[in-house]
């Protein structure tokens, strides 16, 4: 079917879950130059025609309600083939993502969701890219908090060299502030992702590789695990915990621009905590708690022990809770030195005004939505990152939305 044929403009797959609730009010709220067409779905329509009763408030009746499983591929497949795009929020995705993203890719539906794993990536991009090439589907992967910000702000700092007629080279990202809870379900994503790493020395490999999403490019670059007083910005720094997954997206946008970064481009991941002693404190209670964590969720006895402590998949923050968080992001981006010349340095500055995992990532895949279903895109099909498939015509529509997202010259 072509676009034009299709019933709707967006499905919000996995709409009566937390996130997926979250996103589906954002759309509801939506004012455009026209109706925007779209549905709820999910497994549940008991649960789905008490959500449309919730966002159907003027007596419209125009929302649609779509059902299908994760594991049904032939309800999947009718699914794609009504919509031009499909957002999910649905994880962990490596247990219920993988139809759904192969049925978007074979019938030419764009698709979008929020996974920040990697083995789940590689394998769409091995199972999917192909066929989504030959279709024009745009697959894009971590269009949430991770991998929006790194991946936009990373694309921003080229742009911004590339005007020059500069060649960005190298970026150093710092979570400057976060504040922000977890869901139930990304608990258990990255319980899922440490247990099949415990088990699968493949998948331990994959997870170590900063490139594992760059087709089997390799570079010089290497994850951060230590603390370290950082002089470019005079802060202790620590782990980041959605580095593991930004780099990998960064360093597949990269490689599926042609390398406008460069072959040599390097790029890390770190939060900032602060100066002196105190931040020397809070920089090991962050890495030590982050290390703790990971090991229990890597044994089935650590599980045990940890799973009172953790929220249940469908539970997560509170509305004020939603509205109190914020997080700050700068990226040092600095271009290739000319001979004799100092090296050129900008930093790219990115913003949200809400919780994080929640309401700016809401926000985010929506944005994503309506940018991948009514955008005039010039990308082609394939499993793309955020700026590939979108680039500037994202970065504008979340600069309406609220966020923040600009470079600032040194």
């Amino acid at each position: 079917m072509t676009e034009s044929e299709r019933r709707f403009d967006v499905v919000v797959f996995g709409a009566t879950g937390f996130t997926g609730k979250l996103v589906a009010e954002y759309l509801a709220k939506v004012q455009g130059p026209k109706r925007l067409r779209w549905a709820v779905a999910g497994r549940d329509k008991k649960k789905l025609e008490a959500l449309k009763a919730e966002l159907v408030r003027d007596g419209r009746d125009d929302l649609g309600v779509l059902v299908a499983d994760s594991s049904d591929r032939a309800a999947l497949d009718e699914l794609a083939r009504q919509t031009k795009m499909v957002a999910t929020t649905v994880g962990p995705y490596v247990a219920y993502g993988r139809e759904l993203a192969s049925a978007c890719a074979e019938n030419g539906t764009h698709y979008a969701d929020l996974t920040g794993e990697v083995p789940f990536i590689r394998e769409s991009i091995d199972r999917n890219h192909t066929r989504a090439r030959e279709t024009g589907a745009r697959i894009v992967h971590s269009a949430g908090f991770d991998s929006i910000p790194s991946d936009l702000g990373v694309f921003m700092l080229h742009q911004h060299f590339a005007a020059q007629d500069r060649k960005l080279a190298r970026a150093w990202f710092f979570c400057e502030a976060v504040k922000g809870a977890m869901s139930g379900g990304t608990v258990a994503t990255m319980t899922t992702l440490l247990e099949g790493a415990s088990r699968d020395r493949n998948v331990r490999r994959l997870l170590r590789n900063p490139y594992a999403l760059a087709d089997g490019e390799r570079g010089p670059e290497a994850d951060r695990y230590k603390i370290r007083f950082e002089s470019r910005i005079g802060k202790w720094v620590c782990p980041f915990l959605m580095g593991a997954i930004n780099t990998r997206n960064v360093h597949r946008s990269n490689a599926l621009l042609g390398y406008a970064y460069g072959r040599d481009f390097r790029y890390s991941e770190e939060m900032s905590t602060g100066s002196g002693p105190a931040g020397f404190a809070r920089a090991t209670a962050i890495s030590g708690g982050m290390a703790t964590f990971a090991t229990l969720a890597a044994t089935s006895v650590g599980r045990r022990v940890i799973k009172p402590f953790q929220p249940a998949p469908g539970e997560g923050p509170s509305a004020d809770a939603r509205e109190a968080g914020f997080f700050k992001i700068r990226i040092i981006g600095e271009a290739e030195a000319r001979s004799g010349e100092t090296p050129v340095v900008a930093d790219a500055e990115i913003r949200g005004h809400r919780d994080p995992g929640y309401g700016e990532t809401a926000l985010m895949l929506a944005e994503a939505a309506l940018c991948l279903a009514l955008d005039p895109l010039e990308s082609p099909g394939g499993v793309l990152t955020p700026s590939v498939a979108m680039g500037t015509h994202l970065l504008d529509r979340l600069r309406a939305a609220g966020m923040i997202f600009r470079v600032v010259p040194r």
